[in-house]
C-alpha cells in the first residue's frame, strides 16, 4: 500500500480543477483558480497533461479549443507555445506543474489527476509519469497522485513510492466512456487497488453505494469522490465519502 493521506486530504473540501469560476476571471486549472482556492482554504485538484516536448502542464483537456485560444492537441504542442497562450476566460496562460507547485507551496493539500495517455486505460504510459515525478522531486507540502488508468499508478509507485497515490474510479458505463465493455467492466470493478498499491480511490459521487467502493472502505481504504455539484448532492456523498470534491457551489469549511 502506498503512504496514508496526509490528513489534512479529508479536512477541508478539496476544489475540483482549484476554484475555478469564469465569470469571475478564473478559468479551470488556472492560476488565479488556484490562488483562490488557496486564500479560501480549499484542498486543489488539478490535471496534467503533457506538452509536445513532454513537460508537465496543468490542462484537463486533450483538445486546446475549449479552454485556450488555441486549436489542436495540448500533446502536440511545445511547452513554449503552451504558456504563452491565454486560458478562455481569464489572462494567463496555462501553467506548469512547476508553476503551480511554487504557487501551492505546501499552503493546501495538492491532489493531481495524471490524464491518461494511452487511450483506453492500457500500458502505453510513462513519459508523462516521469515529468510528474521530477517535478515532485523535493516537494514537501501534502500532495498526492491519482488515475483513471491504473498502469499510471503503477509506475508512480515505481517513481515515486512516498506520495500517496489512488485510483479514481466510475460506474464506467460504456456510452458516456467511449471504451469497451470488457475494459468498463474490468476498472468497475477496481481490481487493481491492491496490485498498484494505493490507499485511496476517488469514486464517482452518484456511485458510492456500488459494493466494491464500501468494502475498500471497510478495508482501511480512504474515499473521495467527483464531482460534487450542490449542497444536497454533497450530504448524500458524505455518507460513504470521507471528503468531497467539488464545483459549481462553495463547499462549507470545517470549524
Amino acid at each position: 500500500m502506498s503512504p496514508r493521506l496526509p490528513a489534512a486530504f479529508l479536512k477541508a473540501p478539496i476544489a475540483h480543477r482549484a476554484l475555478h469560476d469564469v465569470a469571475k476571471g478564473r478559468p479551470e486549472n488556472s492560476r488565479a483558480a488556484i490562488r483562490a482556492a488557496i486564500e479560501a482554504g480549499y484542498g486543489i485538484e488539478i490535471d496534467v497533461q503533457p506538452s509536445a516536448d513532454l513537460q508537465a502542464f496543468v490542462f484537463h483537456d486533450y483538445k486546446l479549443a475549449r479552454l485556450a485560444e488555441a486549436e489542436g492537441l495540448i500533446g502536440q504542442t511545445p511547452a513554449a507555445e503552451l504558456a504563452a497562450i491565454r486560458l478562455r476566460g481569464g489572462d494567463e496562460g496555462v501553467p506548469t506543474l512547476r508553476d503551480v507547485l511554487a504557487l501551492v507551496a505546501g499552503r493546501v493539500p495538492l491532489l493531481i489527476e495524471i490524464k491518461d495517455q494511452d487511450g483506453a486505460m492500457g500500458p502505453n504510459i510513462g513519459p508523462l509519469e516521469a515529468a510528474v515525478a521530477v517535478d515532485l522531486e523535493g516537494y514537501t507540502g501534502p500532495v498526492a497522485v491519482m488515475s483513471f488508468n491504473p498502469h499510471t499508478v503503477q509506475r508512480m509507485a515505481d517513481l515515486l513510492p512516498e506520495v500517496p497515490r489512488g485510483l479514481v474510479t466510475s460506474a464506467y458505463e460504456p456510452k458516456s466512456w467511449g471504451l469497451p465493455e470488457d475494459v468498463c467492466a474490468r476498472l468497475r470493478d477496481i481490481p487493481d487497488f491492491d496490485r498498484a498499491g494505493c490507499s485511496f480511490i476517488s469514486h464517482e459521487w452518484a456511485d458510492l453505494g456500488r459494493p466494491r467502493v464500501n468494502a475498500l472502505k471497510a478495508a482501511g481504504a480512504d474515499i473521495l469522490c467527483w464531482t460534487v455539484k450542490s449542497p444536497q448532492d454533497e450530504a448524500e456523498a458524505r455518507k460513504v465519502a470521507h471528503n468531497i470534491t467539488f464545483e459549481q457551489y462553495l463547499a462549507p469549511l470545517p470549524g
